[in-house]
C-alpha cells in the first residue's frame, strides 16, 4: 500500500505564499510523476503542476510564474511553493503519484488553501 500525506495548506491574504508538501511511504518504487491537483467548490478537479522522474516540470498556465514544483527523491517527498497568491486560488489542492509503467494513481487526502481578497 502507498500513502501520501499532504501538509502545509491554511488560510493566506492575496499577494502571500504557501508551501506544501506532500511525503509519500509504503510500497513506494518507480516513480514516474509526482503532481499537485486542486479542486474548487463546485468545479472539477484541475492539474496544477507535474514533475517526471526526469525532472521535467509542467504548469497550468494559471499558475506559471507564481507556482514551483520540486522534489526530494530520496524522500520520496514533493512539494508546491505557491507565490502571488490570489482569492481563485482558493481550493483544496491533492497530491498525486504515478507509480510504474502502468502509472497507477496515488492520492493524498487534500489540504485545504484559502486565499483571502
Amino acid at each position: 500500500q502507498v500513502q501520501l500525506v499532504e501538509s502545509g495548506g491554511g488560510l493566506v491574504q492575496a499577494g502571500g505564499s504557501l508551501r506544501l508538501s506532500c511525503a509519500a511511504s509504503g510500497s513506494i518504487f518507480d516513480i514516474r510523476i509526482m503532481g499537485w491537483y486542486r479542486q474548487a467548490p463546485g468545479k472539477q478537479r484541475e492539474l496544477v503542476a507535474t514533475i517526471s522522474n526526469g525532472g521535467n516540470t509542467n504548469y497550468a498556465d494559471s499558475v506559471k510564474g507564481r507556482f514551483t514544483i520540486s522534489r526530494d527523491s530520496a524522500k520520496n517527498t514533493v512539494y508546491l511553493q505557491m507565490n502571488t497568491l490570489k482569492p481563485e486560488d482558493t481550493a483544496v489542492y491533492y497530491c498525486n503519484f504515478k507509480l510504474g509503467w502502468r502509472l497507477n494513481d496515488y492520492w493524498g487526502q487534500g489540504t485545504q488553501v484559502t486565499v483571502s481578497s
